[in-house]
C-alpha cells in the first residue's frame, strides 16, 4: 500500500491535515509531521525522513505546505530508500485525494500522486 507523508510547517496544521485526510483513507498510512522540532514554525529534513521511513510500504506521496517545507522534503527523500515523491498539490485537499486514491489497493506512487495533484482542479464556489 503506498503511504502518505503531510509536511507543514506547523506541527497542529500537519496533524489537523491528517485528521482530517485519514477519515477517507481506509488501511492507507498517513505520518504527519511538522514545526522545527521545538515547538516552532518550521521543518526539518531528518524528521520528514523519519516519517517517510514510517509510512513506506510501496512508496510513499509527500504533500507540503509552503516552500522551505519542499526543499527539506527533498532533502529527506534522498536520504532514504524509499519510493517517494513529492506531490505539487494543495495539501489539504491533496491530502484527501491521495488518501481515498492510496486506499485502493493496486495504488502506485504515480497513481495516488495524480489524483493529489487532481486537487488543484477542486472548485470551492
Amino acid at each position: 500500500m503506498v503511504g502518505l507523508v503531510v509536511v507543514s510547517h506547523s506541527e497542529a496544521a500537519a496533524n489537523g491535515i491528517v485528521e482530517i485526510a485519514a477519515e477517507m483513507a481506509g488501511d492507507a498510512t498517513i505520518e504527519a509531521v511538522g514545526g522545527d522540532g521545538h515547538g516552532g514554525i518550521g521543518t526539518v529534513p531528518d524528521e520528514i525522513g523519519t516519517a517517510i521511513q514510517d509510512a513506506a510500504g510501496d512508496g510513499v506521496v509527500v504533500l507540503v505546505d509552503l516552500g522551505s517545507a519542499v526543499m527539506n522534503a527533498e532533502v529527506a527523500i534522498e536520504t532514504t530508500d524509499v519510493d517517494a515523491i513529492i506531490a505539487d498539490a494543495p495539501v489539504l485537499e491533496g491530502a484527501v485525494n491521495a488518501a481515498v486514491a492510496a486506499s485502493d489497493p493496486n495504488a502506485t506512487v504515480e497513481s495516488v500522486r495524480e489524483q493529489a495533484e487532481a486537487a488543484r482542479e477542486i472548485a470551492k464556489l
